[in-house]
């Protein structure tokens, strides 16, 4: 009798905002891994406020972006792979997945090492057991521990973040200025300006982004019992395309305003004591210690950790997912391991390889120059089939994307193609 009389409760729980944030919020905190935080470091040590801008500029295009992924999922019912094998060439669909599947492996393995050295800076030790022991966790995690009860944790996990937010306000900063330089930045057209610029865009907006959130709005209609996908039950629409709205506004906003804090971090105490020279998390770590205090330097280390727990999953997870949808695998987080071993089977792959890269002569720095440039070639691409799915009605019903979100999206991926072809030039 009391479960009868408390089924009213998750309803309205499901109706508050904190409700409505979901794949949004995790895929944008993941964008701000221990690669990320790297590149974010790099930026901030080297240019100052005078790389600011970049994370307002790609507010936007993120936003939009990440809708359209976000919005083809929850629509079709299906994620970008299985979408893309159902309407291109099989040649597009292999290109991209082998591509995507390299890259997001060597980001584990960037990720994982980053986190080893973390602790290892925090409470000494060896970094390789670290590095170890926070893969197989984060591989445990996404196995054993069901969707409903996963997605919470990733979302505690976000929290983490916010060390990155406290860690600026332990300096005095400049406010006016700070703004100044943001709104009106000093560009240059020297290489290193142009090639950090374009790291950061690469590092802002990712392709294992659009297919774990295209696919985690599956998996939140799987989850609910009453839920179709959009395009059979357009009675749906209103509310889900309201909550994808504020979920994706929300966590790309996340993911911008940290990875602005991380610039300001590192600008107000790394360049500006002439520390300007960082390749890792865990180097701009060690170089805020005696700037900024250990308290700063314990924050900044903390959050590298919190961060790599977040996107381990979600680079792992993309990988299965995109597996799975070429090779019409049957995949879902909240599936039990036996039902979904081969999907599971990439996840556990993926992460074990990352790993054992920590064991050779893997070099974490040119890793993750590899990948970023894999990410940005398949970026494209990517961007360019969604945006046609997008807008296509036998994808996407009655609710092909906006002129506006058209604009957006297709701003972003000319951005892109841009950042792609100056990444070669320079």
């Amino acid at each position: 009798m009391h479960r009868t009389h408390s089924t009213p409760a998750p309803k309205k729980r499901e109706d508050s905002w904190l409700k409505k944030l979901g794949p949004g919020l995790i895929t944008g905190a993941a964008d701000d891994d221990p690669s990320g935080i790297a590149t974010y470091s790099q930026a901030g040590a080297q240019f100052g406020f005078n790389m600011l801008w970049t994370v307002l500029f790609t507010y936007p295009l993120m936003v939009g972006i990440q809708m359209v992924s976000a919005r083809i999922g929850r629509v079709s019912g299906h994620g970008l792979a299985t979408n893309i094998r159902k309407h291109y060439p099989a040649w597009l669909l292999y290109s991209v997945v082998g591509l995507l599947l390299v890259a997001n492996t060597i980001n584990i393995a960037a990720d994982v090492s980053a986190m080893g050295e973390a602790m290892k800076l925090i409470v000494g030790g060896p970094a390789l057991v670290y590095a170890v022991a926070f893969g197989v966790v984060s591989l445990l995690l996404q196995v054993f521990i069901p969707y409903r009860r996963y997605v919470r944790i990733l979302k505690w996990l976000t929290l983490a973040l916010l060390a990155y937010v406290a860690t600026v306000f332990v300096e005095q900063v400049a406010w006016l200025q700070v703004l100044s330089s943001a709104l009106m930045p000093q560009l240059s057209f020297k290489p290193e300006y142009i090639t950090t610029v374009v790291a950061v865009f690469g590092t802002t907006i990712s392709p294992y982004l659009f297919f774990w959130q295209a696919s985690q709005e599956v998996e939140d209609q799987l989850a609910d019992p009453h839920a179709l996908p959009l395009i059979k039950a357009p009675q749906q629409a209103d509310a889900n395309l309201r909550r994808i709205k504020i979920d994706t506004y929300v966590g790309m906003g996340f993911s911008n305003l940290v990875a602005f804090f991380i610039i300001l971090t590192t600008a107000v105490t790394l360049n500006q004591h002439g520390v300007t020279d960082i390749q890792t998390s865990a180097q701009a770590a060690t170089a805020l210690r005696p700037i900024a205090g250990e308290f700063a330097f314990l924050l900044f280390s903390a959050g590298i950790i919190g961060t790599g727990l977040l996107a381990i999953p979600v680079l792992a997870g993309s990988c299965a997912y995109a597996m799975a949808g070429a090779f019409k695998w049957k995949n879902s987080l909240e599936r039990k391991p036996m039902r979904a071993k081969q999907f599971y089977g990439v996840i556990a792959i993926s992460t074990a390889i990352g790993i054992a890269l920590g064991f050779t002569s893997f070099d974490p720095i040119k890793a993750l120059y590899w990948s970023a440039v894999i990410n940005g070639v398949i970026s494209v691409p990517i961007m360019v089939v969604m945006m046609l799915m997008a807008a296509r009605p036998e994808i996407m019903g009655q609710f092909v994307i906006s002129t506006r979100l058209k604009v957006l999206g297709w701003l972003a991926t000319a951005l892109m193609a841009g950042a792609v072809g100056a990444m070669f030039l320079t």
